[in-house]
């Protein structure tokens, strides 16, 4: 097993057209390969995202169905890179919709998939009010996706503001996390860097963290910014705010650099609360 490669973060802006952005993302992938990228990250919802009063409507197919299974397997395939699609829309079983990612495989096999487990359900100010789980079903399984480099702790965009799981990921194996997002411009602008390099430093792991950009149809826009950070919160890569792709060498030798300079996943101690007592009356 290797501890080098290279990996690369798609950035494009989603409509409410799955046909126009599988091309796009397609077209972005193959550059990100003959960049000499192995594995390639796409953002949350890449496949086609809209917003209506709030809420969030990923375009959405039952898994079997979903166009954008078969075409990033022939991507994976044709070009023999990993592929992580960040997250698609899947029709779910109560109704709602799950929010899922998928790694393929160079083979073009899907090795796991993961549902968000945190939703986005926030007052940002009086006028913007947004309510994933009207539309979302959360999961409620962490996921260690296995590659040809090692475990990749896999999580979707309001995950990143719950450091637990991924230091939960850290401790069962993940030297590098993903973080694809559509993360909000109003949100991405105060605090993405500062949470995806929080994320790397805490857990001693490289963060990888794919975003889409722009104007959302309904409202609402997406900061993009797609980062590669190190396991010391070295900013490597950053896509700014505009359509294309970035990639960065990874060499996993650096975690355990930054984990053994500073070995705070073996320090965790049990604590307890004190109790205090009730106020005199």
């Amino acid at each position: 097993m290797s501890n080098m490669f290279k990996a690369a973060c798609i950035q494009n802006c989603a409509t409410g057209d799955v046909d126009e952005n599988i091309e796009i993302t397609t077209r972005l992938t193959r550059e990100a390969a003959a960049a000499g990228a192995n594995l390639i990250c796409l953002p949350e919802y890449f496949s086609g995202l809209t917003t209506d009063n709030g809420k969030i409507h990923p375009v959405h197919f039952p898994e079997a169905e979903h166009p954008v299974i078969p075409a990033f397997a022939e991507e994976a395939r044709n070009l023999g890179v990993s592929i992580l699609l960040g997250s698609l829309g899947v029709t779910a079983p109560d109704g709602r919709i799950n929010n899922r990612g998928y790694l393929l495989d160079a083979k073009g096999e899907i090795v796991v998939h993961y549902n968000k487990i945190h939703m986005f359900d926030v007052w940002l100010d009086e006028d913007t009010v947004i309510q994933e789980s009207a539309t979302i079903s959360p999961g409620e399984e962490a996921v260690l996706a296995p590659t040809p480099w090692g475990p990749l702790g896999l999580s979707i965009c309001y995950d990143l503001r719950f450091a637990g799981l991924y230091r939960e990921l850290a401790q069962n194996g993940a030297k590098m996390l993903a973080v694809p997002a559509a993360f909000t411009k109003v949100t991405g602008q105060a605090h993405w860097h500062v949470l995806n390099r929080a994320r790397a430093i805490e857990t001693g792991s490289f963060v990888i963290a794919p975003c889409q950009y722009g104007e959302l149809q309904g409202g609402g826009e997406c900061y993009g910014h797609s980062l590669i950070i190190t396991p010391w919160g070295e900013v490597l890569a950053d896509a700014g705010d505009g359509e294309g792709f970035i990639v960065a060498e990874i060499d996993l030798a650096k975690a355990d650099e930054a984990r053994a300079r500073i070995p705070a996943l073996q320090h965790d101690k049990v604590f307890t609360l004190p109790r205090h007592a009730q106020a005199a009356e």
